[in-house]
């Protein structure tokens, strides 16, 4: 095999980048006291980290992208994704830097966030059907699709949205968002590369890669957190592979732990309001297992199992 062209060259550089440039980034976090703003409504055992740097999505996304632009020869296609990829990442920045200038939990509204959520998403939407003219949604299991027209781009408007509060939503634990989407990402890469997609293959190896070496240092205990930086990119990141890669249904599967966790929140509220009581002791549902008394290193590692035999299941069924 020629290692210049291997699908593991990517994922290697992305993850030595990633963990030789982590102590740097935290340090610089740690002097512009870029540090975690805590819920009080959450775990009381999440108070103690309370500080702990947060913004450090950078650090796989700053990585990720060099080495995905890099290896690709600088393909319009990788340059695409990067910048779905970074522009998500970007609301997520604004959010953690309205937390740490509030010293507060809260940064962005709800409004304001899902605003910049939509448009972003129309961005995508646009380029995705009027220049590269996809427009159709593959149905899973058939060899039929569904020609949407016009309306892709709402349809891309609303994926980006659920996509990215769902993965923002399961970024609670230390290294569970990480773990779970290099999960996630396996299946992409698997699809690129049996479609001889090489560039999304190089962009979904150098992000593995990239949050490979960012799990050094937000493994349980955290050094350093993603924050919404990190969570909304890597929404992004999915979003744009599964619609280049035309498996968005797939998603739902290959990403069941974003669907149940999201699927927690919105069952724990609307029962709340009706009648008062709570389905699960906290939300979104890994919270619920932490109340039960597992430790944060059993979830990881049980959400990361069930992703992974999804995306074989997922694989084998496409």
């Amino acid at each position: 095999m020629d290692v210049m062209n291997s699908p593991f060259l990517p994922l290697l550089l992305a993850l030595i980048l990633a963990a030789t440039s982590g102590s740097t980034i935290i340090k610089k976090l740690k002097e512009f006291k870029f540090g975690q703003n805590v819920r009080t409504d959450g775990p009381q055992s999440h108070l103690s980290k309370q500080g702990i740097p947060s913004m450090g999505g950078l650090i796989f996304l700053l990585s990720s992208s060099f080495v995905a632009i890099l290896m690709s020869g600088f393909s319009l296609t990788v340059i695409l994704m990067v910048l779905v990829m970074l522009s998500f990442g970007l609301i997520g920045f604004l959010d953690d830097y309205l937390k740490v200038k509030k010293k507060s939990s809260d940064g962005l509204s709800a409004k304001q966030k899902m605003l910049l959520l939509l448009l972003f998403g129309l961005l995508a939407g646009g380029v995705l059907y009027g220049q590269l003219e996809l427009s159709a949604l593959k149905i899973p299991f058939t060899s039929w699709s569904w020609e949407l027209g016009i309306f892709y781009i709402p349809f891309v408007v609303i994926f980006f949205a659920a996509v990215t509060n769902a993965v923002n939503l399961t970024d609670g634990i230390d290294g569970l968002s990480s773990s779970v989407t290099i999960a996630a990402l396996l299946f992409f890469a698997l699809v690129a590369a049996r479609n001889g997609q090489k560039d999304i293959l190089v962009f979904a190896m150098a992000l593995m890669g990239g949050l490979g070496g960012f799990l050094f240092f937000n493994f349980y205990p955290a050094k350093v957190f993603m924050g919404d930086t990190g969570s909304l990119a890597l929404g992004g990141a999915l979003g744009i592979l599964a619609l280049l890669t035309q498996t968005e249904l797939f998603l739902l599967l290959v990403g069941i732990v974003y669907v149940v966790e999201t699927l927690s929140v919105i069952l724990q509220v609307a029962w709340f309001k009706r009648t008062g009581k709570r389905i699960f002791r906290m939300a979104p549902i890994h919270h619920h297992f932490e109340a039960l008394g597992w430790k944060e290193t059993k979830i990881v590692a049980v959400f990361t199992g069930i992703t992974l035999f999804m995306v074989a299941v997922s694989y084998f069924l496409s």
